[in-house]
């Protein structure tokens, strides 16, 4: 296939996944308009029982109630705001809320920018693609700070060696999106977010919330081992790709460098470079507040019953808010980012005015997960499901089970965006459908793979929040270019990275290893 038809192709495609996703109504709408579908479907089946296999292998009776009786018309008054939506979960919006709170000090400081274009300044041309990788898989800590500041840097910084900067982008692109999922650091929002949720979604319908050898999970941290492999894998995986197929590409490819191309906005200035010394300092401070704290009143204990209490564990997604609050203000004082403590409340205001969407989405998304599971509806739904699969003979192929859950996942990501949404959609159905299928499903596993598929696929859809961004990034070398010609150039990150994680996944299953602790 030549270069025009490859372009035609691409630019066909791109224009198919667009309209389609075009198409699809947000996911707040699609709960505001499953909550009366499910209503209606409990008038229809009110009063069905069904009986399905528990936790502990043992038959239970299912009855989906009729909820337009009067008590139960006045459950969902009772509950719509309090225990169906802010004590959802025991409170798990809570959680999230204050990790955004941490993050954003971090991230509003400055902190995660001045890291980034350090970083670049250091780096020999030959490994400069392998750290564009490791820094977008690193910076989904705070994401805008990889969108908005790495990938534009990856461009000035290939556009400086008088290469074709959209190599240096595709490279970052495919890091901070496609590695989304991975990352050094245990207990990143995306952890809190995606475990904290899991946990509730088992709940829901009986699941034990433990690993397929009975070990409590822990949320923030059950799929870290994974990901902490998954970042060194996709590393390596993107630099190769970058090398092999992108840089060949576009190596002999006409770009323009704009005249009004700032680099000085990409350098470290003094007070940058004064605020990371201080960082280093706040670093020594998190670390030995947060060993007081693990060694004195968080330290383990043994209570009455013999068992052994770690309570710093049990609070370590506070542990790694502190870090992230310390080292935030460290960094802002030392820059002058932060003058007074007005501006680290104003740090603080400001992430969570980027938190607005999530609060529409949970108001509706967890008061739709709050009728199926008190009217019964989730359990038939998740009871039908499983009878397919069962039907289908796939209960003694679990890998199979496990590889058509992340291609649907994959598939299901092109045409819907956001990572919470997807999940708020998915998880509900698909955590008790294949626990129920084959117990070897446990939550943390299928959590693991919707991150897998997640992620693969979010450079190859203009649904992604910031598809339009980077096209408009790249656009600055490339004036005539459109989404098709991105999808062509990441579309080798995406196969490759789904191919390499999804088998990275499979080892840690097959072999019985820890997704996270």
């Amino acid at each position: 296939m030549n270069q025009s038809a490859s372009h035609s192709l691409g630019q066909r495609f791109g224009a198919f996944v667009e309209r389609a996703g075009r198409r699809i109504p947000d996911p707040v709408i699609i709960f505001m308009a499953f909550y009366p579908l499910a209503f209606l479907a409990t008038v229809i089946l009110g009063g069905h029982q069904f009986e399905s296999m528990g936790a502990g292998g043992e038959p239970v009776t299912y009855e989906i109630l009729p909820m337009w009786q009067a008590e139960h018309v006045r459950w969902i008054f009772d509950n719509a705001l309090l225990r169906n939506w802010l004590a959802f979960g025991n409170g798990v919006l809570g959680v999230i809320l204050v990790v955004m709170l941490a993050i954003g000090i971090a991230e509003n400081s400055g902190l995660f920018g001045a890291l980034i274009k350090r970083a670049g300044a250091w780096i020999p041309q030959s490994l400069l693609p392998m750290l564009l990788m490791f820094l977008g898989i690193m910076s989904s800590i705070a994401t805008d700070a990889g969108y908005l500041v790495l990938i534009p840097l990856a461009g000035l910084l290939y556009a400086g060696l008088g290469r074709n900067p959209l190599i240096g982008m595709a490279a970052a692109f495919a890091g901070v999106s496609a590695g989304f999922s991975a990352n050094l650091m245990p207990g990143t929002p995306i952890d809190v977010i995606i475990g904290m949720n899991a946990e509730v979604f088992a709940d829901a319908q009986g699941v034990p919330f433990t690993t397929a050898d009975g070990n409590t999970l822990r949320p923030a941290t059950m799929n870290y081992w994974f990901i902490l492999a998954s970042t060194f894998l996709l590393t390596a995986t993107g630099y190769f790709v970058t090398r092999r197929f992108v840089e060949p590409k576009l190596e002999g490819q006409d770009f323009v460098v704009p005249d009004d191309l700032d680099a000085g906005e990409f350098q470290v200035s003094a007070a940058e470079r004064r605020g990371l010394r201080f960082s280093l300092l706040g670093v020594l401070v998190a670390a030995l507040m947060i060993a007081g704290l693990i060694f004195g009143p968080l330290a383990s204990f043994e209570n009455e019953a013999g068992q052994v209490v770690q309570p710093y564990m049990d609070n370590i997604i506070l542990l790694i808010s502190l870090f992230f609050v310390v080292v935030g203000v460290f960094y802002g004082v030392a820059a002058g980012t932060f003058g007074s403590v007005m501006d680290i409340v104003r740090a603080m205001v400001k992430q969570m005015n980027t938190m607005g969407y999530i609060l529409v989405l949970t108001f509706f998304s967890y008061n739709f997960l709050g009728l199926l599971s008190y009217s019964g509806l989730g359990s038939w739904i998740t009871y039908l499901g499983a009878q397919s699969l069962l039907a289908l003979g796939l209960q003694q192929f679990p890998v199979l089970l496990l590889v058509g859950f992340v291609l649907t996942t994959a598939v299901i990501n092109i045409f819907i965006g956001g990572l919470t949404s997807k999940w708020m959609l998915l998880g509900p159905i698909f955590i008790p459908m294949l626990y129920f299928v084959n117990p070897a499903m446990t939550p943390d596993l299928v959590a693991a793979a919707f991150r897998v598929a997640d992620s693969s696929t979010n450079i190859i859809t203009p649904m992604m929040t910031y598809a339009g961004v980077i096209l408009a990034f790249m656009r600055k070398y490339r004036p005539d270019m459109g989404f098709g010609d991105m999808l062509l150039i990441m579309l080798p990150y995406s196969i490759a990275f789904m191919l390499v994680w999804t088998t990275l996944l499979v080892a840690f299953f097959v072999l019985g290893i820890p997704l996270g602790f």
